[in-house]
């Protein structure tokens, strides 16, 4: 990719943001640090259960330098890669009757600010055209490629190279962590928390390949095989993964404002549930392998607001019809600001614009945000 503008192509809007269609770390944090400020016994319990779920992944073979510390800041900036694993080998993966390809239909590069102080996630479309490079998975290399989808990465050698191609693609990003999740578990933690409510201002309909429907409604009520097929629908609307990603960014906001509200926090039982859906199905990379890992992370993060928490995607063009690349995304020019903003840990500056924050919809939208909102068939 250069920063000449590629012939042949139709551009799109960069989309509103995080997840993620299956988990966010927001979450995944509020919830570990809600649970250490209950009582000491309750946190010992809690641990014992949830500690062992957690799967640690391979090591990250690094292929960028992490800047050091600046000294005037109290933390280093993360970078933590989320991803969604399609496999219907897992117990309770299997709810939708498919064969997975074992793959990430979500890749989501969430950055925390070395203040912690703010947050924002960067959606990566799964069709998005990169040149995959080699990666070391248990020490054995697995062969790169030109031209090919992002997803084939995670097919290929699972988190471990899908890191490797983030850093490759975007440097020079530094990948400090990843985290993966899978169908059961999205399914379980929605279901934990007795499901999430979204604004949906068309109806959807896919009758062909997942065989569902969802009317229009403002706060239209989903269960975790809803909620599962919701975040998975592709073939609706505009039809293409980027509205698809957009709705994924639109749930884990509503799924985030669900977890933080008095409905779970004053209800142990459905916190603990949430926190033992997650962490069973859930593989970390070895150093946030564990719930007092997972717990310090939220410690550092407890000043940080819904509104301060902003989820974008990554610049990207739609090839047109009748091009090579069709009908996958490439990358705008626009996409090498947007890593330099993470590189040098500053905010998101131009891309607030099209971002979704955490705390809700924007209270004056953009009319982009609006075409755009209505195009992927969620509220703006």
């Amino acid at each position: 990719m250069t920063d000449e503008t590629p012939p042949a192509r139709r551009p799109e809007a960069t989309p509103m943001q995080p997840h993620h269609r299956r988990t966010v770390l927001l979450v995944i944090l509020t919830t570990c640090l809600v649970l250490a400020l209950a009582t000491a016994v309750t946190v010992v319990l809690v641990f014992k259960k949830v500690d062992g779920n957690i799967e640690a992944g391979p090591p990250i073979q690094h292929l960028t330098t992490k800047k050091p510390k600046t000294p005037d800041q109290p933390h280093e900036p993360l970078n933590i890669l989320l991803m969604g694993n399609d496999t219907r080998d897992c117990a309770g993966c299997h709810v939708d009757n498919e064969e997975g390809a074992d793959g990430s239909d979500t890749t989501i590069l969430l950055h925390v600010s070395a203040d912690r102080k703010s947050a924002y996630g960067i959606s990566i479309p799964r069709d998005l055209i990169v040149d995959r490079p080699d990666c070391t998975v248990d020490g054995k290399t697995v062969p790169g490629a030109k031209q090919v989808l992002w997803n084939e990465a995670f097919s290929r050698g699972g988190p471990e190279c899908t890191v490797e191609q983030v850093e490759s693609v975007f440097r020079p990003i530094y990948v400090d962590d990843y985290l993966t999740l899978n169908f059961g578990g999205f399914k379980n933690m929605v279901d934990a928390i007795h499901g999430v409510s979204v604004c949906i201002p068309q109806p959807l309909d896919d009758p062909k390949y997942l065989h569902t429907s969802f009317p229009a409604g403002k706060d239209v009520h989903l269960d975790g095989t809803q909620a599962l097929n919701y975040v998975r629908l592709r073939h609706v609307l505009a039809g293409t993964d980027i509205g698809r990603m957009k709705r994924q960014q639109s749930f884990i906001a509503a799924m985030t404002n669900k977890v933080l509200s008095a409905d779970t926090l004053t209800r142990p039982t459905r916190l603990l549930g949430f926190a033992n859906a997650l962490t069973s199905s859930l593989q970390a990379s070895p150093d946030l392998a564990s719930a007092k890992a997972l717990v310090d992370l939220a410690g550092q993060l407890k000043d940080i607001d819904l509104p301060h928490i902003k989820f974008v995607t990554m610049p990207n063009f739609l090839y047109a019809e009748g091009t090579a690349g069709y009908p996958h995304v490439g990358l705008l020019p626009s996409y090498k600001k947007l890593v330099r903003q993470v590189h040098d840990d500053r905010p998101l500056g131009s891309f607030t614009r099209d971002s979704l924050s955490a705390d809700g919809p924007a209270k004056r939208p953009s009319q982009a945000q609006k075409d755009a909102a209505a195009a992927a068939g969620i509220c703006a």
